[in-house]
């Protein structure tokens, strides 16, 4: 599911795109506890998000969150397990 909330974000494009950089927020989870994580994106893996946060880096597993992400003062909720790929190899499949 990618749901743009705003529409300047193109939904077929971001899941392509770089995502290192951007705003982020757990929406929805397996673990209820990680729901309302935010923070900067500063890294990832196949699995894993690592987010700046105001209390330090989370790593969180990419399958087991929904997450919501700002770029270009736009919004998109995105399940992470359409991101579950290395990011070299999620940004190569356009």
């Amino acid at each position: 599911m990618m749901k743009n909330i705003t529409p300047r974000i193109n939904p077929k494009d971001f899941t392509k795109g770089e995502l290192v950089g951007l705003q982020a927020e757990v929406v929805d989870s397996e673990n209820p506890g990680l729901v309302g994580i935010k923070g900067r994106v500063v890294d990832e893996t196949k699995s894993l998000i690592i987010l700046a946060t105001t209390t330090g880096e989370k790593k969180l597993i990419k399958a087991q969150c929904d997450f919501k992400f700002i770029k270009d003062g736009s919004e998109l909720l995105v399940k992470g397990e359409l991101l579950d790929k290395r990011p070299e190899d999620r940004i190569k499949s356009r």
